[in-house]
């Protein structure tokens, strides 16, 4: 039985993880350490608990008037494996969308082909360390430096602006929804 470690119980019904009414998965481990981050909680990799991913699919599939999943942390892809299963099974079984943040570059993840079962399933990837330096009030993110990008069978296709529209990579608007 496959398990993910988890730094605490699922969020319902945020609104602050992503667009829409999200279920939020707090994963636990981090190597980063961004000084500054909002979850230290999560940084250490025998934190938190485990929980089946069996059981996750169960509590996803009762949750009522959710339109997606978020993957947060701590670092999703130090759990590429389970992540990616779960986020399989919001899109295929519940028809939600898939967002998902990291401290590394897209750039990076893509590099490694262990991360592409994850981010072939992910909608939106909300990429790049934390920098205290660069701390700025922006949506969905916490530094100037991250970006929100629309992915696609892991490929970049669109990119949010400062004002929450996707552009595609020819500049042209994809509108304000992720998926």
């Amino acid at each position: 039985m496959q398990t993910i470690r988890l730094a605490r119980k699922l969020t319902y019904d945020s609104m602050l993880d992503g667009e829409g009414l999200r279920t939020v998965v707090w994963t636990q481990g981090c190597l980063l350490r961004c000084p500054g981050c909002h979850n230290p909680g999560t940084h250490d990799l025998l934190g938190g608990f485990e929980e089946s991913v069996e059981m996750l699919k169960f509590l996803f599939s009762h949750a009522r008037a959710q339109q997606g999943v978020t993957f947060s942390g701590g670092e999703p892809f130090l759990q590429v494996d389970a992540c990616a299963e779960l986020a399989r099974y919001a899109r295929k079984h519940l028809h939600w969308n898939v967002w998902c943040y990291t401290g590394a570059t897209f750039e990076e993840l893509r590099a490694s082909g262990k991360n592409l079962p994850l981010l072939r399933e992910v909608d939106v990837l909300v990429d790049g360390p934390f920098i205290l330096a660069q701390r700025k009030e922006l949506r969905f993110r916490g530094s100037t430096n991250q970006r929100i990008l629309r992915l696609r069978d892991a490929e970049i296709v669109g990119e949010m602006d400062a004002q929450g529209v996707f552009h595609a990579k020819d500049g042209k608007s994809m509108g304000r929804r992720a998926a």
